[in-house]
């Protein structure tokens, strides 16, 4: 398994990694929106600079099975209701244990970017979600409702050496 930064090397696994997501229905946080692009180089193209984003390539097959984010400042929302990092996998590859792998893997470039106090966020209803949190060092600190959709947040920090 690896973290690599998208390219168009990776158009189709990239597009067919967001058909899954469309058709679960999901929310694909931490992809930069890629749910709304058909075309992968028109969402390359829209990436911020102010993030980090890194799709998660199995070397077996070289499918993509997640996509991870990390986001260098923060506005608002982010401060409160999303945090540094976000990510999703796909669904068909869920309960593998890749959300873990991927949220381990980019901690360290948190750490690269001087971000020693890592905010990351899940809805309070996703069970996995925390878990991998708490798996890689998160400490809850608190529940918050996100006010356009009503849904509850738990953030957690996880705090890196310096």
């Amino acid at each position: 398994m690896r973290l690599i930064e998208p390219t168009m090397a990776y158009d189709a696994q990239i597009q067919d990694f967001r058909q899954e997501y469309l058709a679960y229905g999901g929310s694909m946080d931490g992809s930069s929106s890629l749910r709304k692009y058909d075309r992968t180089q028109d969402w390359l193209d829209q990436l911020e600079p102010l993030t980090s984003q890194y799709i998660y390539v199995r070397e077996a097959d070289d499918k993509v099975v997640g996509i991870i984010q990390i986001r260098h400042r923060f506005n608002a929302f982010l401060e409160k209701y999303a945090g540094h990092i976000g990510y999703c996998v796909r669904p068909s590859e869920r309960r593998k244990g890749y959300a873990s792998q991927m949220l381990a893997l980019v901690l360290p470039e948190c750490a690269r970017l001087g971000i020693n106090d890592v905010l990351v966020c899940c809805y309070a209803d996703n069970e996995a979600s925390r878990r991998t949190i708490v798996r890689n060092g998160g400490i809850y600190e608190s529940t918050v409702q996100e006010p356009s959709s009503q849904s509850w947040i738990e953030r957690y920090w996880i705090h890196l050496p310096q």
